[in-house]
């Protein structure tokens, strides 16, 4: 069983080969990187790069079972394309957007980059829908994080999202980090008095994908 996964940072190989090891060993992946269509996102928006995507997708879907797409920016781009891809296709961030949803009513969406704001407010609106629940959505964008993991500093990164996270966190019922690259910043939310659910999106997206595979947890 072969997992394919299209990435828009070369970061996120290891923390996802890391949860493989861990929950879902015996699951092979295979990791494409594609750093110039976030880019482009980010500059033109996500149907900018909807050709590029596809091509993308057919890459990886050769030899895979399915392909997951880490990148919450473009991740609805690559989903609209399953039909044409020939394999399952899954945005990382759709299985957090549903435990969101879950531990609503109330989700702040925090997210280092504007482009993902508004694809991932949609998600999180459709999986509201389809739970036939209500929801109400705060976004936050923390200035001055993405600079930061550009530069190659993880810790100052996750260090402005979690202080982000810990001044909302009492005011919702959720908090959903939009992007893979904050994982971490979950588990130091965690740690700080707060009780309410910080959710990050490469485990649970991972899980997902791999059953998906038809491979299941250790």
């Amino acid at each position: 069983m072969t997992l394919a996964l299209l990435h828009t940072s070369p970061a996120h190989v290891p923390v996802f080969d890391a949860l493989r090891d861990t929950d879902h060993p015996g699951l092979t992946l295979r990791h494409l990187v594609h750093e110039d269509l976030l880019a482009r996102a980010r500059a033109e928006g996500p149907d900018a790069v909807a050709d590029a995507v596809r091509a993308a997708l057919a890459e990886a879907a050769e030899g895979a079972d399915a392909v997951l797409c880490t990148c919450s920016t473009i991740g609805g781009v690559a989903e609209s394309h399953a039909a044409a891809t020939g394999v399952p296709v899954l945005r990382v961030d759709r299985p957090m957007a549903a435990a969101a949803v879950r531990a609503g009513p109330a989700v702040a969406v925090v997210a280092t980059v504007a482009s993902t704001l508004e694809p991932t407010v949609a998600l999180v609106r459709e999986e509201a829908a389809r739970a036939g629940r209500p929801v109400d959505i705060r976004t936050v964008l923390v200035d001055g994080a993405w600079e930061r993991f550009e530069a190659g500093d993880r810790a100052g990164y996750l260090g402005l999202v979690a202080e982000a996270v810990e001044r909302v966190a009492g005011s919702v019922g959720a908090v959903l980090l939009a992007q893979a690259s904050m994982a971490d910043a979950a588990d130091a939310a965690d740690r700080a008095p707060v009780a309410t659910p910080v959710l990050s999106s490469p485990r649970t997206g991972l899980r997902e994908a791999a059953r998906l595979c038809g491979h299941t947890e250790a």
